[in-house]
């Protein structure tokens, strides 16, 4: 068959199958009207009442004005206390201290007080416990306590007792203060906080800084203590502080040996309301 023959087959062929491309275009020109009318119908058709709830609920949220009883599901929106305190948000008003009846917030200061004292007594019961380890073992004298509103602090402090200069390894002072503390802490099964402190003297043949000393010095002890002392580990970690929180800001050799130390923190479970008051108690006994 020729090439002219071909052409002509083929325009016969396209003849007879016209280009039918142009329905899509027409289909969703149909779709599109037919979406446009749906939602005119949908505008046409407004339900007057939950109109108005939902007018009065947005009107009674913001504060504008006392629509009574708004009930858009169940409930009310806004609590009718809420209501009258115009251009405030409620949970800025939920928060806020004037938002208490005075005998709810009498009751609550009350609650407070009697929660933190009982928390002092508890960090003083402790207190004892492990002092009464450390006697025995003959090392009370090594260790210092302080009730704070973060808990019960066991500071590791003093000269080459427990650490000496540029150095994380534990001393046999220090080895004995925390096999015989360990048990108490155990008891108690609150979470610990070892916090490590160096002199400030910056980069050293063994540490290139002071955290990495810190750092190590709080983890040697808190591997003691999760070692050989039994404390879980899941209620343990270790913080580094370097040179920054100093005990003793002086510079003679006895002022920067005080700051070579090791604080083990029982952190206290109480809300932040609580824990604030512990220090006033604290100053009280």
């Amino acid at each position: 068959m020729s090439v002219r023959a071909k052409r002509r087959k083929m325009v016969e062929e396209e003849d007879v199958h016209p280009d039918e491309r142009w329905m899509a275009s027409y289909m969703d020109m149909v779709t599109v009207l037919m979406c446009m009318f749906i939602v005119l119908f949908a505008m046409s058709t407004v339900d007057q009442d939950k109109y108005e709830q939902l007018a009065n609920s947005l009107a009674t949220g913001f504060g504008a004005v006392d629509a009574g009883k708004v009930d858009t599901a169940e409930g009310v929106v806004v609590p009718a206390d809420l209501i009258d305190n115009e251009g405030e948000s409620p949970t800025e008003v939920t928060h806020s201290a004037d938002a208490l009846d005075p005998a709810d917030a009498t009751a609550l200061a009350t609650a407070n007080a009697e929660a933190a004292a009982r928390e002092v007594a508890k960090l003083d019961q402790l207190e004892i416990a492990v002092t009464g380890n450390l006697t025995a073992a003959g090392v009370a004298d090594l260790v210092e306590f302080h009730i704070t509103d973060r808990g019960l602090t066991l500071g590791l402090v003093g000269s080459e007792t427990f650490f000496a200069p540029d150095s994380a390894q534990l001393t046999v002072a220090a080895i004995t203060v925390l096999d015989a503390a360990a048990p108490a802490l155990v008891a108690t099964a609150q979470k610990i906080s070892v916090e490590g402190h160096a002199d400030k003297h910056g980069q050293s043949a063994t540490f290139p800084t002071d955290w990495e000393l810190s750092a190590s010095r709080a983890t040697q002890v808190l591997r003691r203590l999760v070692e050989q002392g039994g404390v879980a580990g899941d209620l343990i970690s270790a913080v580094a502080f370097g040179s920054a929180q100093p005990a003793n800001t002086g510079s003679t050799l006895a002022d920067m040996a005080q700051n070579r130390r090791v604080d083990i923190v029982l952190l206290s479970d109480q809300p932040d309301s609580v824990r604030a008051l512990i220090p006033g108690v604290v100053a009280e006994n």
